[in-house]
């Protein structure tokens, strides 16, 4: 069983949080871990109109933000990647700086120290030099930066498509091949 750690912060973009989580529910070999910031609950009721315990059912454990005593702030939990979808500026900076004040950041430093794939979905822009040195330091790290950006080759008709896309990217960073994801196949 793949253990998959999701975090979803406050930047907007919640929607694509929820399709992640909806699309590993749906594999039988993968057990997601979860952790919401609280700016992300916020963003997550206005943009989906959902509540955190609407997610609960989607994921092997929820694990509160404040909870740095959860297993998955533990190097010795074996966790296979993680992914924070979508990742606000002020947590990608926070990872950057090793700042683990809550458990997502907390775990993203677990996979970083411990080498394990870490996918940051940045939503923002446009970005400043700060920005842009703090991914590189990132990238530099380990962790993939995959802002969630639109791939036009698929002819997306809505907004579902173009999320679907995004998330299909996602999942394939994490290393988990979903057939659902449109590829490109050459002109």
């Amino acid at each position: 069983m793949r253990q998959i750690v999701v975090g979803i912060s406050g930047a907007s973009g919640a929607v694509y949080g929820v399709r992640l989580l909806e699309r590993l529910a749906a594999l039988e070999d993968v057990a997601t871990h979860l952790v919401v910031t609280r700016p992300a609950e916020k963003t997550l009721h206005q943009e989906t109109g959902r509540l955190l315990a609407d997610l609960r059912p989607l994921v092997e454990e929820l694990h509160p933000v404040d909870q740095i005593g959860a297993a998955i702030a533990s190097g010795s939990f074996l966790f296979d990647a993680m992914a924070v979808v979508p990742c606000s500026v002020q947590t990608m900076s926070a990872i950057a700086g090793g700042l683990t004040s809550n458990l997502l950041t907390r775990a993203a430093d677990v996979a970083l120290k411990e080498r394990r794939r870490l996918v940051l979905a940045v939503r923002e822009t446009p970005l400043h030099l700060g920005h842009l040195r703090n991914m590189a330091a990132l990238s530099e790290m380990g962790a993939v930066i995959a802002p969630p950006m639109p791939a036009f080759y698929t002819l997306p008709e809505t907004i579902d498509d173009i999320v679907d896309q995004q998330v299909g990217r996602v999942l394939d960073l994490l290393g988990i091949r979903d057939e659902r994801t449109k590829r490109w196949a050459g002109i």
